[in-house]
C-alpha cells in the first residue's frame, strides 16, 4: 500500500517559521494594566499601595500624583514629606528609597529620579505600576554629605546660609538626598540657582511645595 503520509525534511522544517506565542502578562500589560496589578499582586507580596498610572512631567522633575486618600493608607495622617519604598513595573527585588513630597491638600507627588526610570525602563507619558510603601526605616536628619558645589553656593550667600542653618532636620535631608543624585551640570546649576533664590528668603517653589522667607 502507498504510504499516503506527508514528510517534511529537516530543510523544510528549518524554513518554516516558528509560531511566536505572547505571554500573557505581557499582553495584559498592554490592554488591561489593571488586571495586571491584580494577577501581580497575587503571585508576590505586594506594598500596601498598588497605583495603575501614567508618569506627568511638573517644570522639568517627572511625577507621579498620589492622593490623600491613597496615601493614607501609606501613612494615615501624614502630611510632611512622606518616606516611602518605592518599586516601578516590579524592576528589582530592592525598592527605591525617597520622599512622596505634599502639595499642601493633602496630596502628595512622588517625583521620579532618572535613576527610577532608568531601572523600570520608563519616561514621562508610560503607564506604569507603582508599589509604593511606608519606610519603617526612616531616620531623621540629614544622611548624605553636602556637595561641594552647594557648600560654595551657600558660602557666597550669607542670607541663603543663615536660613539653611535653620532649616528643619527632615527638609534638608530632603534637600541633601535630592540634590547628591544630579549628575549632569546643567541639572545642578538649575537647582542650586532655586535653591538658593528660596533659601535667600524670596518665594518660590522648590523640591514640590511653595517657600516663604527662607523656609
Amino acid at each position: 500500500m502507498k504510504n499516503t503520509m506527508s514528510t517534511v525534511s529537516p530543510e523544510d522544517s528549518a524554513r518554516k517559521p516558528r509560531r511566536q506565542v505572547t505571554p500573557f502578562v505581557q499582553y495584559r500589560l498592554r490592554d488591561r494594566p489593571t488586571l495586571v496589578t491584580e494577577l501581580y499582586n497575587l503571585v508576590q507580596a505586594p506594598m500596601p499601595l498598588c497605583l495603575d498610572t501614567v508618569i506627568e512631567i511638573r517644570g522639568v522633575n517627572p511625577f507621579i500624583k498620589v492622593s490623600s486618600s491613597r496615601a493614607d493608607t501609606v501613612k494615615p495622617g501624614w502630611r510632611k514629606p512622606l518616606p516611602v519604598l518605592v518599586r516601578i513595573n516590579g524592576d528589582s527585588a530592592t525598592a527605591w528609597r525617597t520622599n512622596m513630597m505634599p502639595d499642601g491638600n493633602g496630596n502628595f507627588y512622588l517625583y521620579l529620579h532618572g535613576g527610577m526610570r532608568k531601572a523600570s525602563g520608563t519616561n514621562v507619558g508610560d503607564r506604569v505600576r507603582v508599589e509604593i510603601e511606608f519606610d519603617a526605616a526612616y531616620r531623621n536628619g540629614p544622611q548624605h554629605p553636602m556637595p561641594k558645589w552647594f557648600r560654595q553656593a551657600l558660602d557666597g550667600n550669607p542670607q541663603a546660609k543663615k536660613n539653611w542653618t535653620v532649616l528643619i532636620p527632615s527638609r534638608k535631608k530632603e534637600i541633601l538626598r535630592y540634590l547628591s543624585r544630579l549628575v549632569s551640570v546643567d541639572a545642578r546649576i538649575r537647582n542650586q540657582a532655586q535653591a538658593l533664590r528660596v533659601l535667600s528668603g524670596q518665594d518660590g517653589r522648590f523640591m514640590g511645595r511653595a517657600w516663604k522667607n527662607g523656609s
